[in-house]
């Protein structure tokens, strides 16, 4: 029987299409514009096709491998013991609940989203599969429900994580609200990890309104560019008081 591989899609694949799309399409009409005489035209369409294509190859890079050594490299800073309870916010088909999950071999982590195709293929059976590839499936729990309002009690867990979710609330106050949520589940001491491209200065003002220290937010580099640095991910870093 073959090897389970995971499998953890692609973000946003329309826009990724999109910018592929017109990487092709803008210097295809480009080369017919030189063809009949029009230059200038075509120029300005060779170049935003170029942009285009650029983006795109950014996109790719950044959805397929960029962001999985990105939260490698801050999941290798929390230094974690091992035993930890971890939660993902809005955890999609799993990187990052996944990921988390192989540095707690004796602790638990418990992924939470709503399933919405934001992602290729999210789905919870689809990231159970996952866990079941990465061979943490004896640690991990999948939970279907809102980030407004988390399932669990104060002070449930030591870490929470959230890689691009929290932005798909379309309103503030809610994601002010899923903001709160995941600090208030937050134990002593507890850490939090919140990588987004928007809101990411609202997110720190809701964190240190709730009293959290060492609140911080930090750009993740070229690494998580989609499509540009217009697009750019920074991460919102804070801690429970002891």
């Amino acid at each position: 029987m073959a090897d389970l591989r995971a499998n953890y899609g692609v973000d946003a694949p329309g826009v990724l299409a999109g910018l592929t799309a017109g990487g092709i399409a803008e210097p295809a009409v480009a080369a017919v514009l030189f063809g009949v005489g029009w230059p200038i035209p075509a120029v300005v369409l060779l170049i935003g096709g170029v942009m285009l294509a650029a983006g795109a190859a950014l996109f790719a890079h950044t959805t397929l491998r960029g962001k999985f050594r990105v939260w490698d490299a801050e999941l290798d800073r929390l230094d974690l013991r091992g035993d930890e309870q971890v939660l993902d916010v809005g955890c999609g088909r799993g990187l990052v609940l996944l990921k988390a999950a192989a540095r707690v071999p004796r602790g638990r982590a418990v992924g939470l989203d709503l399933w919405t195709r934001d992602q290729s293929g999210n789905s919870q059976e689809a990231a159970s599969a996952n866990a079941r590839a990465e061979k943490v499936a004896d640690r991990v729990e999948l939970v279907t429900d809102d980030m407004r309002a988390l399932p669990f009690e104060d002070g449930t867990f030591d870490l929470v994580v959230s890689s691009l979710a929290v932005h798909n609330i379309p309103d503030a106050d809610g994601r002010a609200a899923a903001v709160r949520e995941a600090f208030r589940v937050l134990g002593p001491g507890g850490r939090l990890r919140l990588a987004d491209f928007r809101n990411v200065r609202d997110y720190a003002a809701v964190l240190r309104e709730c009293g959290a220290a060492d609140v911080q937010v930090y750009d993740l580099g070229w690494r998580f560019w989609y499509g540009g640095p217009h697009a750019r991910t920074s991460m919102v870093a804070a801690a429970r008081r002891p």
